[in-house]
């Protein structure tokens, strides 16, 4: 497994964990952190998980109104937490990282939830991250 997919799955913990917990993602964030110092073997993922979950909090507000806009069959805040969380995570990463082509970041968003959640999530994401990709600004 890469190390960028390792970050994302980590990052997708991080955001998981914050919400099934109903406690604040920087927070979550700093604990995953100490949590990580104490295994030196995730070191190489953890610069990009952490840039995720810190690029998502700086856009929380611009990223969770992407998702409403493109979600037409669930509200965000009905979706499973983990769907939610791989969208959030998805919809930041196309939005706000160049470096990565859209059609990477839906790939691996609908493989996590493929992994993660519910059989229909993967269609569900991959059809909401497509709609968002669809506007999103090019490189």
């Amino acid at each position: 497994m890469s190390a960028r997919r390792k970050a994302r799955k980590r990052a997708l913990d991080v955001l998981f964990s914050a919400d099934v917990r109903e406690i604040d993602l920087g927070v979550a964030l700093e604990e995953a952190v100490a949590n990580a110092s104490l295994h030196p073997e995730r070191e190489s993922s953890w610069p990009y998980a952490r840039q995720m979950v810190e690029g998502f909090l700086e856009h929380w507000d611009e990223v969770d109104e992407l998702i409403r806009s493109h979600s037409t069959s669930w509200p965000l805040e009905r979706m499973p937490a983990v769907d939610r969380a791989v969208a959030r995570l998805g919809a930041w990463e196309i939005y706000y990282n160049p470096e990565v082509p859209a059609a990477v970041s839906i790939s691996e968003a609908v493989e996590l939830v493929g992994e993660l959640s519910t059989e229909a999530s993967a269609g569900f994401v991959h059809g909401l991250l497509a709609s968002i990709a669809q506007g999103a600004p090019k490189p």
